[in-house]
């Protein structure tokens, strides 16, 4: 058996338990037999993430559920070979249900045909819908569940009393999820959402890539105020709420302005 080593009482990130990086952070929030997992990864990896938690002497038959944060592949490739090895439930938000059910290449980012990535996204059906106000219960635990949109529409986010599972809203580097279209970012739902996690009290910040944080108020205004001026630039193209040089421009033409 392998000695536990929790980042905080009753949480467990397994990169950081195996002491490499196998993908995406997964976490394992446990509260005596009970746990489930916060994302599971690729899927090349679930053999490994399982055998690991077997060394750490959970039971697989007491994996309440394995919870995607939001569809994408990088994070729930792995779900459908999870959940038939342990024999449990997946739960996720309700606008994740149909790009797993399908196996959406696209929208999951399984399929980026311009970088020449193409990778296997196995269909895999949510169980269970949580959403903004649910609860998730784990033992005497309980994650407080938060709609967190903006680098996809089905991010969420999870409070376990000082601590926040923080999705990809932000890292430790103030850097934020990939925002595009085709899997639903929307900048404007990205910069409320970052606001909430700044107004709210909070000490820890648990992303789902890199390192665990703690809260820097300071850090994340950085963030809002690039991702604000992001929603008035050509350079995230339908992202962008406006571009307002075509304003200017169109005023010129207007009054016959010429250059120079």
């Amino acid at each position: 058996m392998l000695q536990r080593r929790p980042v905080f009482p009753h949480v467990i990130e397994l990169n950081h338990q195996a002491g490499q990086r196998m993908g995406c952070n997964v976490y394992l929030i446990y509260d005596g037999p009970e746990w489930i997992l916060i994302d599971i990864g690729f899927e090349e990896t679930v053999d490994e993430i399982v055998e690991l938690i077997r060394q750490l002497d959970f039971p697989l038959s007491q994996c309440k559920t394995i919870v995607a944060t939001h569809a994408d592949v990088d994070h729930i490739q792995g779900l459908a070979k999870a959940k038939q090895i342990l024999k449990t439930s997946v739960t996720g938000h309700p606008l994740a249900a149909e790009p797993l059910a399908k196996g959406d290449k696209i929208k999951t980012f399984a399929e980026i045909d311009a970088q020449n990535i193409h990778l296997e996204m196995p269909p895999v059906k949510i169980d269970r819908f949580v959403g903004e106000g649910d609860a998730l219960s784990v033992g005497k635990l309980t994650l407080d569940v938060w709609h967190t949109p903006g680098h996809t529409d089905s991010q969420l986010s999870f409070r376990l009393g000082n601590l926040l599972l923080s999705g990809d809203n932000i890292y430790r580097d103030g850097c934020v999820g990939a925002i595009d279209a085709h899997h639903g970012s929307d900048l404007t739902a990205f910069v409320r959402s970052l606001q909430r996690i700044r107004a709210a009290d909070v000490e820890w910040l648990l992303p789902s890539h890199g390192p665990i944080f703690r809260k820097d108020d300071a850090l994340i205004d950085r963030t809002i105020e690039r991702l604000e001026s992001y929603r008035h630039m050509a350079d995230w193209g339908t992202c962008a709420v406006d571009w307002p040089l075509m304003d200017d421009w169109d005023r010129e033409l207007a009054a016959g302005q010429m250059p120079g």
